[in-house]
């Protein structure tokens, strides 16, 4: 492997480190408790899959607002 690839595949693992903390913060500020994050980050997994198709999908902000929107109406118990 090139040293151009390692540093690309570097470069993504990080991206998805920050998106998987932002998206911790949505659900945090949502008000999703610590012990019940790891719950609701996997129905918000799912529910954007099935918007995405698997990729390709470009999210808006609106999106990822309806899906914590969906997820509070259908799994009230995961938020304070």
């Amino acid at each position: 492997m090139n040293d151009e690839l390692k540093k690309a595949m570097i470069e993504i693992e990080e991206l998805a480190m920050q998106l998987a903390d932002m998206l911790g913060a949505a659900l945090h500020f949502a008000g999703v408790g610590e012990e019940k994050m790891p719950r609701a980050v996997e129905l918000y997994l799912e529910r954007f899959e099935k918007i995405s198709g698997g990729g390709g999908y470009e999210m808006s902000y609106e999106d990822v607002v309806n899906i914590i929107e969906g997820i509070k109406k259908s799994h009230p118990d995961l938020f304070t």
